[in-house]
Parts: structure tokens; sequence; C-alpha cells
């Protein structure tokens, strides 16, 4: 498909997911979505549910809401559990928005604000107990289909860490130490660099981290301080 076809193509998808959600009801009600990166506050308005960001997205993280999602229908989203964001260096999801739903002003990793991550079952934590990581744990992640040099790339990380005792939630941040790291008592901890990601939420094999939505880290550690 030559460059003017996609240009029609993704223009008519873009009107055709607008004049949709508009006419869906907002029984999505309160419920906060991990957004791409560079999402705006009123990201809900301006999103064309075009699409445009899902295709260019290398680590295919973003997806879009299904029409049971009510006015959000259509809309990018990011399942952190399935695929976190990588933080891609010149953010072409943000580059491929042509609406304003996600700012184009995002340009470093300091400007990306979607959520925080949040620790749940602290016990179940294999660094805790010092338990090595297993294959049958990251399997679900070393199963999954690699279609460019990057995925291939994250899957064999993965595979070096096989064997060891996990850190995979500390290892594979794209933000780094500023975001989390292990404390003395090998559970990792999440720091105010933290941006909500929630690449740790994926690769986690006990599954006990989640992402908070447009929350800050103050927000949610400021009382546990």
């Amino acid at each position: 498909m030559d460059r003017r076809n996609f240009m029609i193509i993704g223009s008519a998808a873009a009107v055709a997911g607008y004049a949709i959600g508009k006419f869906l009801p907002k029984s999505s009600g309160d419920k906060l979505y991990l957004r791409p990166p560079g999402a705006v506050d009123d990201f809900d308005d301006l999103c064309v549910k075009c699409g445009q960001c899902v295709q260019v997205c290398p680590y295919h993280s973003i997806n879009l809401l299904d029409i049971e999602d009510g006015y959000s229908s259509g809309s990018a989203h990011i399942d952190a559990k399935e695929r976190g964001c990588y933080l891609c260096d010149l953010f072409p999801c943000v580059l491929a928005c042509p609406s304003g739903a996600l700012d184009h002003a995002t340009k470093v990793v300091g400007d990306v604000k979607m959520g925080v991550a949040v620790l749940s079952d602290t016990a179940a934590c294999l660094s805790v107990k010092r338990e090595n990581l297993s294959e049958a744990g990251v399997k679900h992640l070393l199963d999954r289909k690699a279609y460019n040099d990057r995925e291939e790339a994250l899957k064999d990380k993965i595979k070096g860490k096989i064997g060891q005792i996990c850190d995979l939630c500390v290892t594979l941040c794209p933000v780094g130490d500023s975001a989390i790291v292990m404390s003395q008592t090998n559970l990792p901890l999440i720091k105010n660099g933290c941006v909500g990601c929630g690449v740790c939420a994926e690769v986690c094999p006990a599954k006990i981290i989640n992402i908070a939505p447009k929350m800050s880290y103050d927000e949610i550690y400021k009382e546990k301080k």
C-alpha cells in the first residue's frame, strides 16, 4: 500500500471511529485506562480512534478498547499485564497521533506521566522468597511471537534470567533505578521516577504488580512514608 492510500484509509478510519464513539453511552463510568505516553487529560474527547498509534508501536503494546467500554470504545489503551510500554526513542505513537490526544511536547521519558506501579501481595514475590526464575514462570512471555528485532531482544533478555533469582521488574524497567530498585529486603521498591509504563507488571511472574493509571507517586505513596 502506498503512502497516499495509507493516509486515505487512516483518515477514513479516524472519522468513522470518532463518529461511532460519540454515539456510544459513557458506560465506562469512572474507570481509568492506562493510556499511551503523552496522553492529555481530555484524552477521551480528543482521541479520534484512528489506531495509528497502534500501527507504529514496535512492541505491540497499544490496543483499542472494545465496544463494551462505551464512550471509550475504539480509543487507545495499554493492558500492562499483557504488554507494557517500553518508552521508545522518539515516541512513535506520539508522533503518529493526529488529534493532540497524545501531546507532541512529549520528547523524553521525564515528560511521561502514565501512572505509577503498585505492589500487592509482596509475600508472593519470587525475589523475596529467593526463588530462581523458572522457564515455566515466563512461558507466556517467551511464547509471544516476536515481530521485530526489539521484541526478539526482549525475549533474549528474559531467557538470560532463567535460573537466577528473579529481578525482571528491575532489570527490564526502561526508566531504570530512578523508577524501581531492589531493596535490602529483596523486595522491589517503587521510586518517584516511576512513570507507570507497565513493563514491571507485564514481566512479573508472580503477577503482583499493578499500574494505577493517571496517579502520581505522591498520591499513592505519600501516606506510606
